[in-house]
């Protein structure tokens, strides 16, 4: 099939370069230049695509990355992959799913599936989407909704084998998009209605991002009562049936668990409900690198007022080089808050915000670990004695006990 991928990012360039490799021709579209850029000279910039695998499909001619909207044109399939944002008031950003689509009206003559993966509410697809499209094009397009489950850095769960969950407004559309996923993944769930997938995508990550405020508040609660909670959480996961374990850590960050949950209350309140236990998660994890700092000036018996702090790791996860949502970064800005003098070290990433990244130090006062990337050696600030905080969520040593 010709398929046709509007978004190159994380999660539209692992479906390019997989579906090419599934026999499909694919174009890979997207807007920004330099994106398409590097893909065209076989530079891959996502964990889990190799630029060999990169090099193979558009050597072979199987995968086109382009500027080009009109390569869509002729398409079987066309599939949505952009971002869906916060906006200012921390509410949804549909501005680039409204992009493609009226790119899509514009762009494509010929009877396709209009597949979106973006997450987004509930009635995204049937309220929003297949709107827009209709109303400036002639096209009687199908549509249905595969939302996306990309975990970037994961070495075990892949596009692959990550069960996958569609839905069509239409029986032929649902069929059409069950063929397609089939050919990519290996087991593909067809539900009762894109409401339904667009719901089960929110609430997969509005789960974790509830439990990580649970453990968050149970750290401010141990931390009172003087031990652990993260050797306490450990002990309850020995526990083999009806505990999952979830670290507390200096907030939550990427493409999904900060903002997938502000999806859901946003579709609460369109009807009049409060989204209460979800609303106070995220507060809570957004409250966090806030009690962090005060903590770690509670502990150091001091303010930050002078001190030379250092970061190891800034993403917003250990493995991978996304900032989007990264609390690495609002830690930043605390500590600088505080008076602290802040460098930061991660070899996955070269510069933010006017600073870049420099080796670790040991001419420092405290160093932080917040995402240990396998690329960070410690050695320099372990034989140097250098004070820590080992602020990484989860139960792994790096040589220091856990902040939490």
């Amino acid at each position: 099939m010709r398929v046709s991928i509007i978004g190159q990012g994380y999660v539209g360039l692992t479906l390019a370069v997989n579906a090419s490799l599934n026999g499909h021709r694919v174009v890979g579209f997207d807007s920004d230049e330099r994106i398409i850029l590097n893909l065209n000279n076989k530079i891959s910039f996502i964990p889990g695509i190799q630029s060999i695998s990169l090099q193979k499909v558009i050597n072979s001619g199987s995968y086109m990355p382009t500027t080009d909207p009109e390569q869509i044109n002729g398409s079987d399939i066309i599939v949505i992959a952009v971002p869906t944002p916060l906006n200012n008031l921390r509410e949804p950003d549909l501005s680039f799913l409204k992009s493609a689509a009226l790119q899509i009206a514009r762009s494509v003559k010929n009877k396709a599936l209009v597949i979106n993966e973006s997450t987004s509410y509930p009635g995204t697809l049937r309220n929003f989407i297949k709107p827009i499209i209709s109303s400036s094009s002639h096209v009687k397009f199908l549509y249905a909704s595969a939302p996306e489950r990309i975990d970037p850095g994961n070495s075990e769960w892949n596009l692959r084998n990550t069960p996958r969950l569609v839905s069509g407004l239409t029986q032929e559309a649902t069929q059409s998009a069950l063929e397609f996923y089939n050919s990519i993944c290996d087991k593909v769930e067809v539900v009762s209605s894109p409401e339904v997938a667009e719901a089960a995508k929110l609430i997969e990550n509005t789960f974790r991002q509830v439990n990580i405020a649970l453990a968050n508040e149970f750290y401010t609660i141990a931390n009172k009562l003087g031990f652990s909670s993260t050797e306490a959480i450990s002990a309850a996961a020995s526990k083999p049936f009806g505990f999952m374990p979830f670290y507390p850590s200096i907030g939550v960050g990427g493409h999904c668990i900060p903002i997938d949950p502000i999806y859901l209350s946003y579709s609460a309140k369109q009807i009049g409900v409060t989204a209460e236990l979800i609303d106070r998660a995220n507060k809570t994890n957004l409250s966090m690198v806030f009690h962090v700092v005060r903590d770690i000036e509670e502990r150091l018996g001091r303010t930050l007022d002078g001190l030379k702090v250092q970061i190891a790791g800034i993403s917003y996860k250990a493995g991978v080089s996304d900032l989007r949502e990264s609390p690495a970064l609002k830690l930043i800005t605390e500590l600088i808050s505080a008076g602290a003098k802040v460098s930061w070290h991660d070899p996955l990433i070269d510069s933010y915000n006017n600073s870049v990244s420099s080796a670790l130090s040991s001419d420092i006062d405290l160093g932080l670990v917040v995402s240990p990337h396998d690329e960070i050696d410690f050695s320099v600030w372990k034989n140097n004695h250098v004070p820590v905080f080992d602020l990484s969520a989860n139960s792994k040593s790096y040589g220091w006990p856990k902040f939490f």
